[in-house]
């Protein structure tokens, strides 16, 4: 259902671009304002509304009516909406469990750390104060 009422969005997107890129313009533009479009008012009267007009109205309205639809279904949707909410989350750290079966060791049979390794590149010098 919500599928369905998303392409019915999209399509009366479309058309309602067509429809308005398809009507012709009502002041004339840039050419209206060095005195090229004198013939028509600024505020006058338009004539009868045409098929466009009516066309665009209509679609304005649908295509309104589909984004108040779109946005309560998708609110009411169960599914997750966010990015982060789809991903599964790691378990939480916890510490490993320590086996009570095991003798707890004694210092004297902890094996001595190893001595450091020594460094097989040259000491520098001082510099002298010369």
């Amino acid at each position: 259902m919500y599928s369905l009422f998303i392409v019915l969005h999209v399509f009366i997107s479309i058309l309602l671009i067509l429809v308005v890129l398809m009507q012709s313009g009502k002041g004339g533009g840039v050419a209206g304002a060095f005195g090229g479009g004198g013939n028509q008012t600024v505020f006058g009267g338009r004539g009868a509304t045409d098929f466009l007009g009516k066309a665009t109205w209509g679609l304005g309205a649908g295509f309104m009516f589909t984004s108040l639809l779109l946005g309560i279904l998708a609110a009411n949707r169960s599914e997750p909406s966010s990015v982060i909410q789809k991903t599964d989350a790691p378990p939480p750290m916890t510490a490993p469990a320590v086996p009570s079966q095991q003798a707890p060791v004694t210092p004297a049979e902890q094996t001595p750390a190893a001595p450091p390794a020594e460094s097989s590149a040259p000491a520098e010098e001082a510099p002298s104060g010369n």
